[in-house]
């Protein structure tokens, strides 16, 4: 038995020392048909087209992270387009609530300055 595992310990190493021996079986049921690479499969050229456009895009998207230094270009009309609710320009929407709620704030953030320049500067008086 410790003979027998030292041989087969022996192929393996050899196995994996020479990869360029092919393997050689004549077990039958290891003999598949493979029926994506046969003559008779139908051609898949809009695959391969396919698997081609997807590399030139994985390409174009490599080269912009890698460079970012070269700028960005755009053609698309669609986006050049403006914002109409928050540019600049544009008035601020503010409910009633929100202004009640601002000028409370407000208040309260000027009696707090007021007690502390009082609480900063005892020598002013009452």
């Amino acid at each position: 038995k410790i003979l027998a595992e030292a041989a087969a310990l022996k192929q393996l190493a050899s196995d994996y020392m020479h990869p360029e021996v092919g393997v050689k079986t004549t077990d039958p049921t290891l003999f598949g048909r493979n029926y994506f690479n046969r003559y008779s499969a139908p051609e898949t050229e809009d695959e391969r087209a396919e698997i081609l456009a997807e590399a030139a895009a994985l390409k174009k998207s490599a080269v912009a992270y890698m460079h970012p230094e070269v700028g960005v270009c755009s053609e698309d009309a669609t986006l050049f387009g403006r914002n109409y609710f928050e540019r600049a320009s544009a008035p601020d929407v503010e409910s009633m609530e929100e202004a009640e709620e601002k000028a409370k704030i407000l208040a309260e953030a000027a009696a707090l300055k007021k007690s502390a320049a009082a609480y900063m500067h005892p020598e002013v008086g009452v």
